[in-house]
Formats: structure tokens, C-alpha cells, sequence
């Protein structure tokens, strides 16, 4: 017996993964050529760009693995943590 082939439904769900993957980075580099940071006045204590949610998770998530990989100490990871957590819920209000 011979190997079994990929489906066809699995080929199209790997097609449209790398279309979204590709779609998501050219979207961040338009915003990275467009805003190139631009700061928004000082709210509840948060300044800086205002960035979107999903942003703001993928930068929790690493956050989380550089702390799991010991690259950075509690104080440090707790202070990048609440600063990523105010600019959530800035996101949130907006």
C-alpha cells in the first residue's frame, strides 16, 4: 500500500493559513510605515501608541515566554505586565 495523499480540505485550510499570515504582515508593515509611533497624549497614566488587542496579547504571550525562559527578572516582568495591561484596557475604551 502506498502512502495516503493530503486532502484536498487540507490543502485549502493550509492555502488560506499562509494567505492570513501573509495579510497580516503586510498589514503590520503599513502601520509600522504609516504611524512610525506616534505618541497619543498621556491617559490614565498609559502614554505611548495606542496599539490593538491582538497586538498587545502577542506581546503578553512573549512577555510570559521570556520570563519562563529566565531572560528576565520578577520586578522586570511584573512592571512590562502592567504596562501591557493598562494599554489593553486603553484599547478596550477606545
Amino acid at each position: 500500500m502506498g502512502t495516503q495523499r493530503t486532502s484536498f480540505a487540507k490543502l485549502q485550510r493550509e492555502k488560506a493559513k499562509k494567505e492570513k499570515a501573509e495579510a497580516k504582515r503586510e498589514k503590520r508593515m503599513r502601520r509600522a510605515e504609516t504611524s512610525d509611533e506616534e505618541d497619543v497624549p498621556e491617559e490614565n497614566g498609559v502614554a505611548g501608541p495606542v496599539r490593538p488587542a491582538a497586538e498587545l496579547m502577542d506581546l503578553m504571550e512573549a512577555l510570559h515566554r521570556r520570563f519562563d525562559d529566565g531572560n528576565i527578572s520578577f520586578d522586570d516582568f511584573e512592571a512590562e505586565k502592567a504596562e501591557l495591561l493598562a494599554q489593553l484596557a486603553q484599547s478596550a475604551d477606545i
